[in-house]
């Protein structure tokens, strides 16, 4: 990146500092909580360190409070970019009550932001495909509801983020799967370090390529490129948000990038990678590299750099010191959110729609939810064999498909993990 290449219109000189302020921003973010760490203020630390370029690069081709980010454990820097404040990750990680993903109560680098269409991150990796994949299905339909005929797709796109070791997982594939027969608005982001905790790609996937074994999936948009490089990632990545946003379907993004300290803070990576491949992926550092960048074509002076890099570290000092001081949750709240609200909701009787006579269950059933789908454009009937004038194994669903069409009675693929999780 330390020659001139084509920079995209859009992307001015105020636009590319700040990709650099953001960037920057993460990497003292991961400086100083290993150093809160140290100090007992937490105790577990998951870092950006190395995936900058490309976390900043997907949050600038996202439409702010539109999109939807599902983000795994790393993705301190493109939460940033989605607005996230580095205060709100510091109230995370030193799980203080004004955290604003759980009030304190998950662990460190499990993102969230209601305000910023940040979901919720797990513990139990994987787990974001299908619920990403729910949250692409949603906008579509609400899309529908609002638009006529003649109004062009302009869907609200859905980016979830993993690890290469993430694609393992069997939700992975479902997702794949059912998104590539939906055409779901969905990008699909693997971070691609090159280890899953310690394990090499080489010996989790066939060819050790995260794109080759994806290649199965037809209709699924196919993007591979160095995610250390911010101009490629950026231009990369901007047509897969536009083919998801034009309704051309879901992308999967393999993004070569670094891991540049130890799976976490538990861990000790010099015990299975030797010197020199540490000291080659830091030659890729991609804070280093668009440092390099911007002052070679001119961005900024050296001097600018030097106030700017000055500026972020006094912010995310401050950001540190008033998370420290911000008070840790009550113990009445442990288990908000836990267990249900203790006031009862406010329930509204139907009108029952009484023939006066006898009929089977199965056949309450079904005219039960006939009347709710007819009640409500918004109630669904999806699953294993639900659609169609067959009606599932017990006739339970039989005559939806006509009566209310295939977008809102059909059938999923037969994997109970995918039916749950969307």
């Amino acid at each position: 990146m330390a020659t001139k290449i084509a920079i995209p219109k859009e992307l001015s000189k105020q636009k590319l500092i700040e990709a650099y302020k953001l960037m920057y921003t993460s990497r003292l973010l991961d400086k100083k909580m290993m150093k809160l760490l140290r100090l007992g203020k937490s105790f577990f630390h998951i870092g950006c360190m190395g995936h900058e370029a490309v976390q900043v690069a997907m949050g600038f081709n996202l439409v702010k409070k539109r999109d939807f980010l599902l983000p795994y454990y790393r993705d301190q820097a493109v939460c940033l970019s989605m607005g996230q404040s580095a205060k709100d990750c510091l109230l995370s990680f030193l799980a203080k009550a004004d955290d604003p993903n759980s009030g304190g109560r998950q662990m460190p680098q499990h993102y969230g932001h209601k305000e910023h269409n940040i979901l919720t991150s797990s513990s139990s990796t994987g787990t974001q495909f299908l619920h990403s994949l729910g949250c692409a299905f949603a906008s579509v339909r609400d899309f529908a509801i609002k638009a006529n005929s003649n109004t062009k797709k302009d869907y609200e796109v859905t980016v979830v983020c993993c690890g290469d070791g993430t694609t393992s997982q069997g939700d992975f594939h479902e997702a794949l799967n059912w998104a590539t027969r939906e055409k779901a608005p969905v990008i699909f982001l693997v971070e691609n370090n090159g280890y899953a905790i310690s394990v090499p790609l080489k010996d989790q996937r066939p060819e050790g390529k995260v794109s080759t074994m994806a290649k199965g999936y037809g209709g699924l948009n196919l993007f591979e490129f160095d995610g250390c490089n911010f101009l490629q990632s950026y231009t990369e990545l901007k047509k897969a948000v536009k083919l998801a946003r034009d309704g051309k379907g879901p992308s999967l993004v393999d993004a070569n990038v670094v891991r540049l300290m130890p799976h976490s803070s538990s861990d000790d990576d010099k015990k299975y990678r030797s010197k020199q491949e540490l000291a080659k992926d830091l030659k890729r550092d991609p804070v280093i590299l668009m440092s390099k960048f911007l002052l070679a074509n001119k961005i900024v002076t050296k001097k600018a750099l030097e106030t700017i890099e000055k500026a972020v570290f006094d912010s995310v000092e401050a950001a540190a010191d008033e998370a420290l001081a911000a008070p840790m949750p009550k113990k009445e709240s442990a288990t908000t959110h836990v267990f249900s609200s203790k006031s009862e909701p406010k329930l509204i009787e139907p009108k029952i729609n009484s023939q006066g006579q006898d009929i089977v269950l199965v056949d309450a059933i079904n005219r039960a939810l006939q009347e709710e789908m007819a009640n409500n454009e918004k109630v669904l009937v999806f699953g294993e064999d639900v659609a169609g004038n067959k009606g599932g194994v017990f006739t339970a669903t039989r005559g939806l498909t006509a009566k209310f069409g295939d977008n809102r009675c059909y059938n999923s693929p037969l994997a109970e993990s995918s039916i749950v999780g969307v």
